[in-house]
């Protein structure tokens, strides 16, 4: 697969007091985003359930680049930067991009698997791990730059 986005259009609920969208509106839409790629791979929110496992966030970096205002369409990718040699941890990639095509935001969130029952990071189940592997490489990881 070469690419996957979504759109969105900024709801009230995302903004803050100026209008603008807030940091976690950020987070969320990405949430959103890999939520439906795993959905429409093979891997729905009840398979998650069923076998007791849940992605957890360790850690997230988020760019912002320009505003994204209530209203506004704003289409969100998904690209994998790579995992573990288990598959229990994952480093992806997300980029917010305005109608006018230009760059809103980058988020980098690098996260993992966990066993809900033992409460441990966990290598996914092969349903689950099948459906991630679908997702589209990042093609140029050098276009983000290192923080610094």
């Amino acid at each position: 697969m070469d690419r996957y986005a979504k759109t969105f259009t900024v709801r009230w609920a995302d903004c803050d007091v100026n209008g603008h969208m807030r940091n976690t509106s950020y987070s969320e839409y990405t949430i959103d985003v890999r939520i439906a790629f795993l959905a429409e791979h093979g891997w729905t929110f009840d398979q998650f359930v069923a076998a007791g496992i849940g992605p957890v966030i360790l850690r997230e970096e988020i760019d912002y680049l320009r505003e994204l205002k209530l209203g506004e369409p704003v289409e969100v990718d998904f690209e994998q930067l790579g995992m573990s040699a288990d598959g229990s941890r994952f480093k992806v990639h997300h980029r917010f991009k305005k109608s006018n095509g230009k760059a809103a935001a980058r988020l980098v969130l690098e996260g993992a698997w966990m066993d809900m029952r033992v409460r441990r990071i966990a290598p996914p189940p092969e349903g689950l791990a099948r459906a991630f592997a679908k997702a589209p490489r990042a093609s140029d990881w050098a276009e983000i730059p290192p923080r610094g």
